[in-house]
């Protein structure tokens, strides 16, 4: 992360993950990096995305123990809930799985973003990512299904787009991201993928660091591939 200063601190959100505990050993291995704090649900002080008052008391954690986070990763996100598995058809669909998939993946990062906003550095590069999908670009939709997912990370793309605006103002050098790892084998994708993964956890994480390390504050408000390409909203 040469673009990040030395000594530069890193946070992620879903850090028990597949790509979490990637992301964090990854970090943890880059020389300039100086700390890198991990939350998740099963740390000793859980986050949960659906518990605005988990995220209130990790923010003031953080704040107290290290002042400002150069890099915030959310690597967190559910296919779908209640064990169903993706829609197949827009008669599959319960309003309670999709407000459950809604709260995690878009709801969830949103309040991340109100919460841990205020930790980033208000002059330099700053990095605050979150991990959407392919499948939420309306644009590169061609075979429908998977309402609810489909929905959430399309949602979660505005909100980022939303942010990176609003951050810009205080926060010229900041980079607000959406990013896509590609489908990787994690216990989230294993039921699904059905063999089709595009590389590992490890690779995807450093492909990941790559973007987030070669992207500046005009590219703020994007979203991007493991491989640096962008994609259509």
């Amino acid at each position: 992360m040469r673009s990040l200063p030395d000594n530069f601190n890193a946070l992620v959100v879903g850090s028990s993950g597949g790509i979490g505990a990637a992301l964090t050993a990854e970090l943890n291995a880059v020389a300039s990096c100086g700390h890198v704090a991990g939350l998740s649900r099963s740390g000793p002080d859980p986050l949960e995305l659906t518990d605005e008052t988990t995220m209130v008391a990790a923010a003031d954690r953080l704040r107290a123990a290290h002042g400002t986070i150069h890099l915030i990763i959310c690597a967190t996100g559910i296919l779908s809930s209640g064990g169903a598995g993706p829609e197949k058809a827009v008669s599959d669909l319960d309003p309670e799985r999709m407000a459950a998939v809604l709260a995690v993946n878009t709801i969830g990062p949103a309040l991340l973003y109100k919460h841990f906003v205020p930790l980033l550095p208000a002059s330099g590069k700053c990095v605050f990512a979150v991990l959407s999908a392919r499948v939420g670009s309306i644009s590169d939709n061609r075979l429908g299904g998977w309402y609810s997912y489909r929905a959430s990370k399309a949602a979660l793309n505005q909100i980022v787009r939303s942010v990176s605006v609003e951050v810009a103002r205080k926060r010229p050098e900041a980079v607000c991201l959406a990013l896509h790892p590609g489908t990787i084998e994690t216990d989230l994708t294993r039921p699904f993928a059905r063999g089709r993964y595009t590389h590992t956890a490890t690779r995807s994480a450093r492909n990941l660091l790559t973007v987030m390390d070669n992207m500046s504050a005009s590219e703020t408000g994007q979203f991007f591939a493991y491989d640096g390409s962008a994609i259509g909203w």
